[in-house]
């Protein structure tokens, strides 16, 4: 008898699921583990959240239903943030949608604006709920390898015709994960403009954009010219708050766009937690100054994760925003095995560059979630495994 369908075992592992399950046996014999792993800092969330999600518990009427109108002044908030901190101006109503996290708009995109067979361009190495959608969709995902020699950039022009002449859908994230890597305006200007030449969404998966350093300043993808007439952009405030158990975010897009996704959305939830959403509220009101400190934080960590690989004999340069390194390996280690011998044998848990897709083999990706010293006491021990390992794991 057949238990699950053809387009679960077409979908890929889940690696930071396995990880965790690895890392709670090695908690639970005793080990000191040190999690670069999962994109889950250990800061804590802000007063402010926590004090309007304590008051809004309290009123019955936060514990209703939200379904997907969800609670207002988010919405207010939320399309406030977007005017503060991009000069972005949008519709409360029609053109913002609370998501249980990103993750929730982005796997179930997919759903509201594909049909079977349409091509979804995927970037890989990239986020696993791109192609989970699009599997489970039944779209055809189209994969784009991200090139370190090209930036890490998704180049929609690169595609045979033939196969472009199907894509519906492109997810875009930058600054990205797993790379880390930024997106000239140019090249954004160029992709929105063959988006709408082509007739594709354009996903823009933007969780990263308040994480920058060294001057960099993020962009929403509405800043560049005829995108609201192709994209849908996706935040959190998982990242950049401290609050990725909170599971709470947003969509910004046209009427349409939006109104889709509602659709596929009202079958399947009812929205996030009301009292979380006034929280959410709060939060945004205060981002900037929230946001100022919890870049020092991840600036402090970049900067002594770098140190450290390079006097362990690493080559990386200091990203300018998101909160994670993208490591190269040596050529003739292969990153699944490593990662899996540098958490069963040192207690370090990264990600395999390979769990993000075939195109990232060749890589690690170390996320900066404990404080200077841990990171550089992983370092450490990555070392020690690499130089027994070289050769072959």
């Amino acid at each position: 008898m057949r238990t699950a369908s053809h387009r679960i075992a077409q979908l890929p592992a889940y690696a930071v699921q396995r990880v965790a399950t690895i890392k709670r046996r090695l908690i639970a014999e005793g080990r000191d583990v040190i999690d670069l792993g999962a994109g889950d800092a250990d800061l804590a969330p802000p007063a402010v959240a926590v004090e309007a999600l304590t008051a809004a518990a309290h009123e019955t009427r936060m514990s209703r239903y939200a379904f997907q109108v969800g609670h207002l002044p988010f919405r207010e908030a939320a399309a406030r943030h977007m005017e503060r901190r991009f000069g972005v101006r949008v519709d409360p109503v029609t053109e913002v949608l609370p998501l249980i996290g990103s993750k929730d708009g982005l796997a179930h995109l997919p759903f509201a604006v594909l049909d079977p067979g349409d091509g979804c361009v995927i970037p890989e190495p990239g986020y696993s709920p791109y192609m989970g959608g699009a599997v489970l969709a039944g779209a055809e995902p189209v994969i784009c390898p991200l090139r370190p020699d090209r930036g890490f950039l998704v180049e929609l022009a690169d595609l045979p015709a033939d196969t472009l002449r199907r894509v519906r859908l492109a997810f875009l994230n930058y600054p990205n994960n797993p790379t880390a890597a930024i997106a000239p305006r140019e090249y954004l200007d160029r992709t929105v403009a063959m988006c709408r030449e082509r007739g594709i969404t354009l996903a823009y998966d933007n969780p990263y954009c308040e994480i920058t350093f060294d001057g960099y300043r993020a962009p929403s993808i509405f800043e560049i010219d005829g995108a609201r007439d192709v994209a849908i952009e996706f935040h959190s405030l998982s990242k950049s708050f401290g609050m990725t158990g909170w599971r709470i975010g947003w969509a910004v897009a046209r009427p349409e766009l939006i109104a889709a996704l509602v659709t596929v959305k009202q079958f399947i939830d009812t929205g996030p937690f009301l009292a979380i959403q006034q929280a959410a509220a709060a939060t945004l009101d205060h981002s900037e100054a929230i946001v100022a400190g919890v870049c020092d934080v991840f600036r402090e960590r970049r900067d002594a994760g770098v140190a450290a690989l390079r006097d362990a004999g690493f080559s990386i340069e200091p990203p300018r925003a998101t909160m994670y390194l993208w490591v190269p390996l040596p050529s003739d280690v292969p990153s699944g095995p490593f990662a899996e011998r540098l958490l069963e044998e040192e207690y370090v848990a990264v990600l395999a560059g390979s769990s993000f897709g075939a195109g990232g083999e060749g890589f690690i990706r170390i996320a900066l979630t404990v404080d200077g010293p841990r990171i550089a006491e992983g370092v450490t021990r990555m070392a020690r495994v690499l130089s027994g390992v070289q050769g072959g794991v």
